[in-house]
């Protein structure tokens, strides 16, 4: 679908759907750039409410907890993924994902990703005889990560990541260009041996991402600077493996985004890029991010948002996902229940899911089906 109103594209794909740059003090929704990168890529977590820090090992990690690759069951693993955006107002604005990863032996794996986020194409014309300009913005990330396993039941990783952000209109600003930044990743998982209880067998899953760490970016000299959505993720998770055929997992994550909250600072009534908070380098935000927020500890917890999930399997073939996620409704009020499917045949996986927005805000996402296809080859390690 082409689309001539510019200021609309732009205004609802970010994430923190009602934040605006320059607010009144009330309204300190983080903002960051290149929000696309905190959209769950992957149908499995999607369906379980955006939940993948502490689940098991598959091909999509990357996005999540790159360390659970050094569990992963098959040897190497191809992952593709298509989540249409914003599907009830136009049909050109997707988010695409292609992941590979490689067990290279029983203590370690490699991985690598490319997400792509088109934003469709603009027809930029004066009249509407005129032949129009079409111009089709987008953004890339291309990232790497190595997992090791520094014991039997515990790895970590790192991962590099390059992100490129082209957003500006040439029609608009002669001198507009690509914005391109660097982030790293550093996550740690942990997954304990098969426990023996009355009724069932378990296992304990637990895990950590700090993800997009990085130096802020802008399109021009004389631009704004804009954070990465450095984020910290935390998760715990437990297996109720109940025979040989049902299994059921269930997940519980917290997410706060380590970018210092907008607060006037000097004073003038309106948030801007002449207060404190703007003009912060991006590793001292990190730190700072935690004891910031200008009405006190009470406020810091409203930037945390939590997620629970559940997955079940039927004999490792099928699996019913559902998930809720939760964010303050003064911080974004994202709010969605979601819903989820896999089958597995052979060496193929193939996952849907669906979310219903729970709040105010309406999730761009809402009545949309994300589909996700994984192929499996290679031997199996024993994990189990």
């Amino acid at each position: 679908m082409k689309k001539i109103f510019i200021p609309i594209l732009v205004g609802l794909f970010t994430i923190n759907a009602i934040a605006q740059e320059d607010s009144n003090v009330d309204n300190r929704v983080i903002t960051t750039g290149v929000p696309f990168v905190a959209i769950a890529a992957d149908a499995r977590s999607a369906g379980m409410g955006d939940i993948g820090v502490a689940t098991s090992a598959d091909a999509f990690s990357q996005q999540w907890n790159p360390a659970k690759y050094a569990f992963a069951i098959s040897k190497q693993g191809v992952g593709i993924t298509y989540t249409p955006y914003l599907s009830q107002l136009v049909n050109d604005i997707f988010l695409g994902n292609l992941t590979y990863y490689n067990r290279i032996n029983e203590r370690s794996a490699v991985a690598s990703s490319l997400r792509y986020f088109s934003l469709g194409d603009i027809e930029l014309r004066d009249t509407a005889e005129q032949e129009p300009l079409i111009q089709s913005p987008n953004e890339l990330t291309f990232d790497v990560s190595y997992a090791l396993r520094l014991s039997d039941r515990f790895s970590m990783a790192i991962t590099g990541r390059y992100l490129r952000s082209d957003l500006r209109i040439q029609a608009s600003q002669e001198d507009a260009s690509a914005a391109s930044t660097f982030g790293v990743d550093i996550s740690g998982y942990y997954q304990s041996e098969e426990v023996a209880y009355n009724d069932f067998d378990g296992r304990w899953r637990a895990g950590f991402n700090i993800s997009n760490i990085g130096p802020k970016f802008k399109y021009d000299d004389a631009g704004q600077e804009n954070n990465l959505p450095t984020n910290l993720g935390l998760g715990g998770g437990f297996d109720f493996i109940l025979d040989q055929y049902n299994k059921v997992g269930v997940f519980a994550e917290v997410n706060k985004l380590l970018v210092p909250t907008p607060s006037d600072s000097n004073g003038d009534g309106t948030i801007n890029q002449e207060d404190d908070f703007a003009n912060e380098s991006f590793f001292s935000g990190i730190f700072s991010s935690f004891n910031d927020a200008p009405d006190g500890f009470s406020e810091e917890l409203k930037e945390f948002t939590w997620a629970l999930g559940a997955e079940y399997w039927y004999n490792d073939a099928f699996a019913l996902r559902t998930g809720y996620f939760n964010e303050s409704e003064e911080k974004g009020s994202r709010k969605f229940l979601s819903l989820g499917a896999g089958f597995k045949y052979t060496s193929i996986n193939i996952d849907i899911s669906y979310l219903f927005s729970t709040s105010r805000v309406r999730s761009p996402l809402e009545g949309t089906l994300r589909f996700g296809l994984t192929f499996n080859f290679g031997d199996e390690y024993d994990e189990y």
